[in-house]
């Protein structure tokens, strides 16, 4: 299934030139002429990368990203007239992944978004992977359940499903809070946020991993390790065919 970009601009040009110079290298393209159809249009359609102007009339393209990025990660590209440092810095810290000034050269911005959509693809594909066991539990990706060794199931919000999801993709690995509230709420970690150290914390209490934590190690000064042997299950393998993952 070829990649959907969502292209918002006010400019008819612009829109028109991307949608067929994207369409030409592979991928499929909608337009809007404006962010005011925006919401409306993500929960209708699935959409890989959204290429997002900055000035454009009604809300603009900064109070757009701002607000995508509290309900969703789907990757920005910001596109501006002006290139000015002030611009780019405000943009990235709105959330967007990359931002590129006008006039631009239509192969740049292919470069630029074949790399963010190379960067937001998870080191273990969903379709590849459908089970996570370490420990004696069982992590379902298909069925969103986690069981014990005993077979009961672990109550865990979405929140902390996809946090243990996270560290069991990255086994033995020391993750940072910053990377952890990135891959998590697709933004930067603002100062003295500690979100991450409670979600951490609630999810040792889910897996009854107390006192000295064994499972979900803390690395002062540095972030948080998942020490155990992990055996990502492939669909393949569930229904008895050849395994996949680790």
């Amino acid at each position: 299934m070829p990649k959907h970009i969502l292209v918002v601009d006010d400019d008819l040009d612009i829109r028109t030139l991307l949608a067929e110079y994207l369409e030409r290298n592979g991928f499929r393209v909608s337009v809007l002429p404006d962010g005011r159809e925006l919401a409306r249009t993500l929960e209708e359609r699935s959409v890989d990368l959204v290429v997002l102007d900055l000035m454009m009339p009604g809300p603009d393209g900064l109070a757009l990203c701002r607000n995508l990025r509290a309900r969703s990660r789907i990757p920005v590209l910001m596109l501006s007239a002006r290139g000015e440092d002030v611009d780019r810095i405000v943009g990235l810290e709105m959330g967007a992944d990359d931002y590129l000034a006008k006039p631009f050269h239509p192969r740049e911005l292919l470069a630029r978004i074949r790399a963010i959509l190379a960067r937001a693809q998870p080191e273990e594909s969903a379709t590849e992977v459908a089970e996570y066991r370490f420990e004696g539990f069982r992590m379902d990706l298909l069925r969103r359940a986690l069981t014990r060794p005993d077979g009961t199931r672990v109550a865990l919000s979405g929140a902390e499903f996809e946090l243990l999801g996270i560290f069991l993709a990255r086994p033995n690995r020391v993750l940072t809070r910053d990377l952890l509230v990135e891959l998590t709420q697709g933004r930067e970690a603002p100062a003295y946020d500690r979100s991450i150290d409670v979600r951490v914390s609630r999810l040792r209490q889910a897996l009854g991993d107390k006192g000295e934590a064994r499972l979900l190690q803390t690395v002062y000064g540095e972030g948080y390790v998942l020490s155990a042997q992990v055996d990502a299950v492939g669909a393949a393998r569930r229904r008895g065919g050849a395994p996949a993952g680790r």
